[in-house]
C-alpha cells in the first residue's frame, strides 16, 4: 500500500514540474531596454558664425558638473499626459543622466566658439578665469497635444572665478516638435533641444568672454 502511494506521489511530482517547465517555456521574455543617448553625431554644435581663434589674453573658463531638478536627475526618458504629472517609459531610458551626458557637450559648444584660451571640465588642475554653473529644470515630452513637443530647459550661471562675482544667468529654453508620438522620435527631439540650448549658452559665454578683464581680490 505504501510502495503505491510513493509511486503515486512521485508521478504526482513529475507532473507538477512537467507543468512547470512548460508554464516557463511558455512565458513571454521581457521587454528590451532601448537606449538613447543626446550626443548624437548628426546633430553636433556647430561653430558660431563669429568663431576663431582665441586670443592670448582670452579667458580659461571651467565647466562644472551639470546638476538636476528633482524628476529629472536619473537616466529614465520623462514625459507628461497631464499638467503637473511626471511618468516615464517602461522600455526606454537614457544611456545615462541627461546631467553627465551634457557636460562634454557643454564644453565642445565653449570651444567652438573661440572665445576662451582654454574649456576646462571640472575637476581639473587647471587654473581658471571664469566658472559655469549649469542645472537641467526640465527635459520632458509633451503629449498633452499632438505631435508631441520636447522641451529642454538650462539654467546657467557664469562667475569670476576669481572675485566670486555673477557676470552671468540666464535661463535658457528650446522646444522641438517629435516626429512621431514615441519615445525615439521624442529622444531625437531632445537631441535638437539641447543643441538649441548650448547655441544659446554659447552666445551668452562669448558676450561673457569679450566683456571680461582679470580682477584682483580686494584686500
Amino acid at each position: 500500500m505504501k510502495t503505491g502511494i510513493r509511486i503515486h506521489t512521485l508521478a504526482l511530482g513529475a507532473l507538477l514540474a512537467l507543468l512547470s517547465g512548460c508554464s516557463l517555456l511558455g512565458a513571454k521574455p521581457p521587454a528590451a531596454l532601448t537606449h538613447y543617448a543626446l550626443d548624437d553625431a548628426s546633430a553636433a554644435v556647430a561653430p558660431a558664425p563669429s568663431a576663431r581663434q582665441p586670443a592670448a589674453a582670452s579667458p580659461v573658463i571651467i565647466v562644472n558638473p551639470t546638476a538636476a531638478a528633482s524628476g529629472f536627475d536619473s537616466a529614465r526618458m520623462v514625459y507628461l499626459r497631464a499638467p503637473q504629472r511626471l511618468e516615464a517609459f517602461a522600455n526606454n531610458a537614457w544611456v545615462d543622466t541627461p546631467a553627465r551626458m551634457l557636460a562634454p557637450l557643454l564644453v565642445q559648444a565653449l570651444q567652438s566658439d573661440g572665445s576662451y584660451r582654454a574649456v576646462l571640465l571640472a575637476p581639473s588642475a587647471g587654473k581658471a578665469d571664469l566658472r559655469l554653473d549649469t542645472s537641467i529644470v526640465r527635459l520632458q515630452q509633451d503629449f498633452r497635444q499632438s505631435p508631441s513637443t520636447v522641451r529642454f530647459t538650462l539654467q546657467a550661471t557664469l562667475m569670476d572665478n576669481t572675485t566670486r562675482e555673477v557676470i552671468a544667468w540666464r535661463e535658457l529654453d528650446a522646444v522641438r516638435v517629435a516626429g512621431a508620438d514615441d519615445p525615439a522620435a521624442g529622444a531625437l527631439a531632445a537631441r535638437l533641444a539641447v543643441q538649441d540650448v548650448l547655441q544659446q549658452l554659447a552666445l551668452m559665454c562669448q558676450a561673457a568672454a569679450v566683456g571680461w578683464t582679470p580682477k584682483s581680490v580686494a584686500n
